[in-house]
């Protein structure tokens, strides 16, 4: 009986007793290693530092690859974890975004191209972009309501309500980085298609003042004709596109330079209203996490090779 009673103290802890007590277990286990410790904190340091250098020279020197095999990384990584740690929410709306872009990657890639194909891949990574940014907003504010105590008056507690904001959260900028990477393809492919942008030079077709660069059909459209009737954008370059295109083109796919004649374009100056500015800062971000998500695991696997293979700890 007497043997039972350590295990039966265990079961009566609290899990902030317990948490501290398998910390004061790893204090007392890693103790006089402070010098291995150290060489693993340089290795970790050096791997981080040469990664970056890597990544930047390879981003630079050859970006489609480097965006390709980051939104491959991207899609799969999470995945991976999902099946291991069985997150079957985070799995089933992954499937289910990944069925729906596959189809219209699909349509987005079809030669001969549809006259709707542009304005229906737009509208849905426009969709999925207005989501993730409201859904990792909500996410935002759940964390800050519960950091600030707020929870306590609606008698939430102050575990569930953060565990709610950071699942927003990355569901929000994961989706984010997702839907703006495959229109950022969908785009170039759409365009290369009618013709009016090459990326690697000068495009095969001769841009009309009446055309739209980006999906191609009539900016001014008649009574009796078939076509697409809404507000235009001029850019500094005089080009006139659908400002729901150029909008697509730029915000959505990612694209700061003119679909035709590859001037800069000033977002700012496309965003009046200062609420809209925030979506730069808001993909700025979505860029950030990009390398967080898709490269971090694999450069943490490589510094555990690393001090698996020199034997630290």
């Amino acid at each position: 009986m007497a043997g039972l009673q350590p295990q039966d103290d265990l079961l009566k802890m609290s899990h902030k007793e317990t948490w501290k007590m398998q910390h004061e277990r790893l204090h007392v286990k890693h103790r006089g290693h402070e010098a291995m410790h150290a060489e693993m904190v340089l290795i970790l340091i050096a791997t981080l530092v040469v990664a970056q250098i890597v990544l930047v020279q390879w981003k630079q020197r050859h970006c489609r690859s480097y965006n390709m095999v980051t939104l491959l990384q991207m899609w799969v990584v999470p995945l991976y974890f999902t099946i291991k740690l069985y997150w079957w929410r985070f799995l089933s709306t992954w499937g289910m975004f990944s069925v729906i872009t596959s189809y219209v990657i699909f349509r987005a890639t079809r030669k001969p191209l549809s006259r709707r194909t542009p304005r229906m891949v737009y509208k849905w990574f426009l969709l999925i972009y207005k989501l993730s940014y409201a859904v990792g907003v909500i996410g935002y504010l759940a964390i800050m309501f519960t950091m600030f105590g707020f929870n306590v008056f609606f008698r939430i507690k102050a575990e569930d309500s953060m565990d709610v904001g950071v699942i927003m959260l990355f569901y929000g900028l994961y989706y984010g980085v997702m839907g703006r990477d495959f229109a950022e393809i969908c785009s170039d492919y759409m365009a290369s298609t009618i013709g009016y942008y090459n990326m690697g030079g000068m495009p095969s077709r001769n841009l009309s003042d009446d055309v739209c660069a980006v999906c191609g059909q009539k900016i001014f459209v008649d009574v009796d004709e078939e076509g697409v009737i809404e507000d235009t954008y001029q850019l500094s370059c005089n080009h006139i596109f659908h400002e729901f295109c150029i909008r697509g083109w730029c915000i959505v796919g990612k694209k700061q330079t003119c679909p035709y004649c590859n001037e800069k374009v000033d977002l700012k100056r496309m965003m009046n209203n200062p609420w809209e500015r925030t979506h730069v800062l808001y993909g700025q971000l979505l860029d950030w996490l990009r390398y967080l998500v898709a490269w971090q695991p694999i450069i943490i696997g490589i510094v555990h090779g690393i001090n698996f293979s020199l034997g630290l700890e």
